[in-house]
């Protein structure tokens, strides 16, 4: 039996590739992996965020994932000035306009973590874990 140790990528179905990339760069600092006319892929380190076009599915605002970034208030912030509705404080979760749901998690208050070389390639000024991960990541003997 194969053991699950992480996730290569998350694919997100949109309109329009290039109306997504253009919506997402303005809460995110990404760099593409690639970009064909119907595809483009966002890199997160070791990991990526394909985006395909055309939408096939209707909105889910139940499905989501986690995107975890290293200033989670600042995209808070920058959805609530585009006028995406966003909750003041706590949890942030919204809908892409094709009905994707994300929810932003801050890199501070997961368990998982970065090899250091990735780390600084992400966040050069460099990011600490909370008390409260570096806990559940000795709870788990993954603190090093």
């Amino acid at each position: 039996m194969a053991r699950a140790i992480g996730i290569n990528h998350v694919a997100l179905e949109v309109g329009d590739v290039g109306e997504a990339l253009d919506w997402y760069a303005r809460f995110l600092d990404f760099e593409l992996r690639g970009r064909r006319p119907a595809m483009a892929w966002i890199d997160l380190g070791d990991q990526f965020l394909a985006l395909s076009s055309e939408r096939r599915q209707g909105p889910d605002d139940g499905r989501h994932f986690g995107l975890v970034v290293d200033d989670k208030e600042g995209v808070r912030a920058a959805l609530a000035d585009a006028g995406v509705d966003v909750p003041a404080s706590g949890g942030l979760r919204f809908c892409d306009p094709w009905g994707n749901a994300i929810e932003i998690v801050d890199y501070r208050d997961v368990q998982f973590t970065k090899t250091p070389a990735i780390l600084a390639s992400l966040a050069p000024e460099g990011l600490e874990k909370s008390a409260e991960a570096r806990e559940e990541l000795t709870r788990k003997g993954l603190a090093g």
